[in-house]
């Protein structure tokens, strides 16, 4: 999903930069009261962005420009929410950038838009409706994690359609392709993302009951 470095017109680069950034800011604002108010959950914040970026670096080719890959996103949007997930997805990829050349400076905000935005709003909007309708933790993840790596990957060929409209189909065609060429790639990686955090909380149940239940993803009493 990363799109590299420089590929993308300047003006969508600096488009994408200020749509992402008003998230970000908010989220280090949440991030800063949730630490403010429930230190125990530190460990649990910093092993949600480990696990976004050991999962987003496993990368391989796919539409020219950027890639596939599993996102990571959905564990955190489903513990700390989207707008804190937008910031741990943004150092995430800024590392990338910086350490791996996966991604880029240039195309910052277009990644951040996709991956730490669009995704954990979905994944989070889903694991909240699915939780609502009274179905289990474990079903109401799996879909969080894994229809919001698939989001993040219809976001990216949209911002990829927009900037490289098709000749003839225009960016109705475009997106047609980049959405297909993905497809082979990500919807097999979508269900094993979503499969590996449903594991991840499993153990998180076992493991760190009090910090799930500080975050109210398990009841007081269940803690």
């Amino acid at each position: 999903m990363h799109i590299m470095e420089g590929y993308l017109p300047a003006s969508h680069a600096i488009a994408w930069g200020a749509v992402s950034a008003p998230f970000v800011l908010y989220g280090a604002h949440r991030i800063t009261k949730l630490v403010r108010e429930k230190p125990e959950v530190k460990l649990l914040l910093g092993a949600s962005g480990a696990f976004v970026f050991v999962l987003s670096a496993l990368k391989i080719p796919s539409v020219t420009g950027s890639c596939s890959h599993p996102t990571g996103t959905g564990l955190s949007s489903v513990l700390f929410g989207p707008t804190v997930t937008a910031v741990l997805g943004t150092i995430v990829l800024l590392f990338q950038a910086l350490l791996l050349a996966h991604g880029g400076i240039t195309t910052l905000g277009a990644n951040v838009f996709s991956m730490a935005i669009v995704g954990p709003f979905v994944a989070y909007f889903l694991y909240r409706s699915i939780t609502k309708a009274g179905f289990g933790l474990s079903i109401a993840v799996f879909f969080a994690a894994c229809l919001g790596d698939i989001a993040t990957y219809v976001t990216t060929a949209l911002q990829l359609s927009i900037a490289f409209p098709d000749p003839v189909g225009g960016v109705g065609g475009a997106a047609v392709k980049f959405l297909g060429i993905f497809a082979f790639t990500q919807i097999p990686l979508a269900i094993s993302e979503g499969l590996l955090t449903v594991v991840v909380v499993n153990l998180l149940q076992k493991y760190s009951r009090k910090e799930l239940s500080l975050l109210n993803i398990l009841s007081p009493k269940a803690a």
